[in-house]
């Protein structure tokens, strides 16, 4: 085995062999012809050498460049082999940016073959504002927890209207169950999911079929078992703290060589998988108070690169700050001021206000909102908070998002967060009954922005979502059932909060077989199917222009909502009451046809709302079935 060295060289020297190399990035790069390059990045340590199971075991020293990089690339290695990284000659890790951790987070890394016979070149990926997301879990979404698992229902959520698959992080977790947000190993395709090749597998099946990959990827912070990477360099910062535990050094000293991990991590998943777009979880919790912010410099080289490989990508944000300027492009040119220039952002106020009218809760976060004055304003204006004061937060809250086009927001009424964190991970159709739940798929489906649907929503799935983990280590067991228990504090739930640990916890959460589904849940699902028909085929529902987006309460329990586009107008009355109740409506004057009614016996409702109105001046009176919503469409001579 000869290795060839390439860091007896000077800074400039190095740096400028490795710009031009075409594989310079962390881990493990498989070159063809049995060659393949090693990248580390290890300033902590004062040697280093790769032990290397294949056909035997050796181990190579490796040289360290002048930045702390240790390179080498070594023949005779073929895809398989299973390495480490031996630290001062007595402590064995794995590699930071392993691609395939085959024995779990504690094993030894594995060189990966990074071809694959893709047969999506004819995929082209949409406009963001034709995005209707359905977000799952890989591990939940089937009996057999894999990626492979998923292929097969790839047709039906087509059929259903879904355009993007949003998967929960795959990144590799310790053991075989978890949310995905404790991954350790960023680049490294969750084993018990069937590692890299299977999520190639999947996102070249689903442009297939049409539809977009979207991936959860998580920057705020590292998960804590199997978290190697403080070994080898300052990734992280005790300057501050995450709920999760230490914060990601993005801003202090050899912060540079952190972000260029982390936005090789995202480049990564564009390139070799094909990804079509990269949803940042929680970046309220990526502390940076450096001029260039770590987001907006991830969001502009995923842009380079899309752009490098002629396709659109794009880059969606969950933050709980209601800051719209994550989503304000870069306005100076690039200097690094302005927005980050994401390219949407989870909304969680319409989340909340919608589900506050629904249920009636108002304790922890919901305290703030459950009005039909939030939910008009949600509607309208993109976050209900916008500088107010929040009783929940005790201080002001938000900025204002007035005149930012609605593509720019993802909606929801049920996710992983909202329905996992809640004590005992109900879903809305438990909380609530079958008119409502149709009310809340209308009321989300027919908003002017872009729509989220949660594994299994679409026919009303009533097993749980519980959090759940498979950790080894004790000490981390009894500190995750702790704070599951503090977390709840603030809220009234009933009942004991289920053990993460517990295999049950996670079985119960899987989604329940298809032959097991009632009528009910089949004619939800038809329901839901209309609801994305008439979003795409109505231009006033189709195109998400906020304004002409006008929302209005007519009383404590019921919303008026007008759309238009063009000569297309639609008017959504949305009823929360649990009465029937009569309306005076500001209608335009024209004839108006009912496209859509949630009472309608087409969809097991009591029906009785008229076929069409004759509206003669600017007002009429319409009586409202309990629980329901309903749509007019008029389309102006």
């Amino acid at each position: 085995m000869w290795p060839v060295d390439c860091s007896n060289r000077t800074r400039k020297e190095t740096r400028l062999r490795m710009d031009n190399f075409p594989t310079r990035g962390p881990g493990a790069r498989y070159l063809g012809d049995g060659r393949c390059q090693f990248e580390v990045w290890a300033p902590y340590v004062d040697s280093l050498g790769i032990w290397l199971q294949h056909n035997g075991e050796s181990h190579v020293p490796m040289a360290r460049d002048p930045d702390g990089y240790y390179r080498l690339m070594v023949p005779d290695v073929a895809p398989g082999t299973r390495y480490r990284y031996l630290l001062n000659g007595n402590k064995s890790r794995p590699d930071p940016a392993s691609r395939f951790q085959p024995e779990g987070v504690h094993g030894p890394s594995e060189v990966v073959d990074p071809s694959f016979p893709w047969t999506d070149q004819a995929w082209i990926n949409p406009p963001l504002a034709e995005y209707v997301f359905y977000e799952l879990h890989a591990g939940a979404f089937s009996a057999e927890g894999t990626l492979a698992a998923i292929i097969p229902r790839l047709p039906y959520l087509k059929d259903l209207g879904v355009t993007a698959i949003e998967l929960m992080p795959v990144a590799q977790f310790p053991g075989s169950r978890n949310w995905g947000y404790d991954g350790v190993f960023p680049f490294a395709v969750q084993n018990s999911y069937g590692g890299p090749q299977a999520l190639k597998q999947f996102a070249n099946a689903a442009h297939g079929e049409g539809l977009a990959v979207v991936l959860d990827v998580v920057y705020n912070h590292l998960g804590p078992e199997g978290n190697y990477l403080r070994d080898f360099a300052p990734y992280f910062t005790d300057r501050y703290k995450t709920p999760w535990g230490d914060a990601l050094n993005f801003d202090g000293p050899d912060s540079d060589e952190v972000r260029r991990f982390f936005i090789e991590n995202a480049l990564y998943w564009i390139a070799e998988f094909h990804v079509d777009a990269l949803r940042l979880d929680a970046i309220h919790a990526i502390v940076d108070s450096s001029a260039r912010p770590f987001v907006q410099e991830l969001t502009r080289a995923a842009r380079e690169q899309a752009r490098a490989l002629n396709r659109l990508v794009y880059v969606i944000a969950e933050s709980d700050l209601n800051d719209v300027r994550v989503v304000r492009p870069e306005t100076d040119g690039g200097s690094g001021c302005g927005g980050l220039g994401c390219d949407a952002l989870w909304s969680d106020n319409f989340h909340h206000s919608l589900h506050g009218m629904l249920t009636g809760e108002s304790d922890g976060y919901y305290r703030d909102f459950g009005t039909v004055a939030n939910l008009a304003t949600a509607y309208s204006e993109g976050f209900v908070y916008s500088g107010q004061y929040s009783p929940f937060r005790r201080r002001r809250y938000g900025n204002s998002a007035h005149g930012t086009p609605g593509e720019r927001f993802v909606v929801c009424i049920q996710n992983h967060d909202q329905v996992g964190n809640r004590a005992q991970g109900e879903r809305l159709s438990v909380l609530l009954e079958f008119e409502s739940l149709k009310l809340a798929a209308g009321a989300m489906v027919l908003s002017p922005y872009l729509p989220l649907l949660f594994m299994g929503e679409e026919y009303g799935e009533t097993a749980p979502f519980l959090y759940f983990t498979s950790h080894s280590d004790p000490a981390i067991v009894d500190a995750v059932r702790r704070g599951r228990r503090e977390e709840f504090a603030a809220f009234s739930w009933k009942g004991d909060v289920p053990d993460p640990q517990e295999e049950n916890t996670f079985l119960r959460s899987r989604l329940t077989p298809e032959h097991s589904r009632n009528e009910s849940q089949q004619r939800l699902s038809d329901f839901y199917r209309e609801l994305f028909r008439l979003r795409k085929e109505t231009p006033a529902l189709s195109h998400l222009a906020m304004e002409r987006c006008q929302a209005l309460p007519l009383d404590e329990q019921t919303l008026f909502v007008r759309r238009g586009y063009g000569t297309s107008e639609v008017a959504l009355l949305l009823n929360f009451s649990g009465r029937r109740t009569e309306f005076a409506v500001p209608l335009q004057p024209g004839a108006w046809t009912k496209v859509l009614d949630s009472s309608d016996p087409r969809w097991s409702g009591p029906g009785g709302m008229p076929a069409g109105l004759s509206v003669s001046s600017d007002e009429c009176r319409i009586g409202l079935n309990p629980r329901s919503i309903v749509a007019y469409a008029r389309v102006a001579a």
